[in-house]
């Protein structure tokens, strides 16, 4: 006969075998998206509030990018033809991570080149880190020497929904017809 510490051990070998242990709570996504303060071309601040009602697609680059801000802005302008009326539904924002070079002047002309509805936005240094740490934007200066630099940073198009939510997170190399496609679709 068992004794009752034995009895204790073999119920409870029972009820692990019976109930196997809950896996541990898995840790929660970091939160991507959120408020930033920044000024458009014409001086008129903006915040992430002022874009309520619309569909939002942001990328974060610089004008002096020489691959990636390129793709990734021409992919949206042709994201906005491709979609037609239902662009008007979109705001596509191009969020400098370079303030001290892209003036307003620049960036006029800049975002003049791919789709006169991309919207630039800049900041201060520091309202451009608060943007870019909302979304979790990694950007770095590199100095290329004799003054010059480049910013190494990541290269992503947010899509944020029309209350302000951030809904997905797309590679920027996405072709244009693709990134259509794809807006489409989260926007049923």
């Amino acid at each position: 006969m068992m004794g009752s510490r034995a009895l204790l051990v073999a119920a409870a070998l029972l009820a692990g075998m019976l109930c196997p242990p809950r896996p541990a709570a898995e840790a929660a996504a970091p939160r991507i998206g959120g408020p930033f303060s920044l000024v458009r071309l014409d001086g008129t601040p903006v915040t992430d509030e002022t874009y309520r009602g619309k569909w939002l697609v942001l990328y974060f680059g610089y004008t002096y990018c020489p691959d990636a801000c390129p793709t990734a802005l021409n992919a949206i302008g042709a994201a906005l033809a491709r979609l037609g009326p239902r662009a008007a539904d979109i705001e596509p924002l191009f969020i400098t991570v370079d303030p001290a070079r892209d003036t307003t002047a620049v960036l006029t002309e800049y975002v003049k080149a791919f789709d006169p509805r991309i919207v630039a936005l800049r900041g201060t240094s520091e309202q451009t880190a608060d943007a870019a740490r909302a979304y979790r934007v990694y950007y770095k200066a590199r100095e290329l020497g004799q003054g010059d630099y480049a910013i190494d940073h990541s290269s992503f198009i947010y899509v944020v929904d029309p209350k302000g939510t951030f809904v997905k997170l797309l590679t920027a190399d996405l072709p244009g017809h693709q990134l259509a496609d794809e807006l489409k679709r989260l926007m049923r």
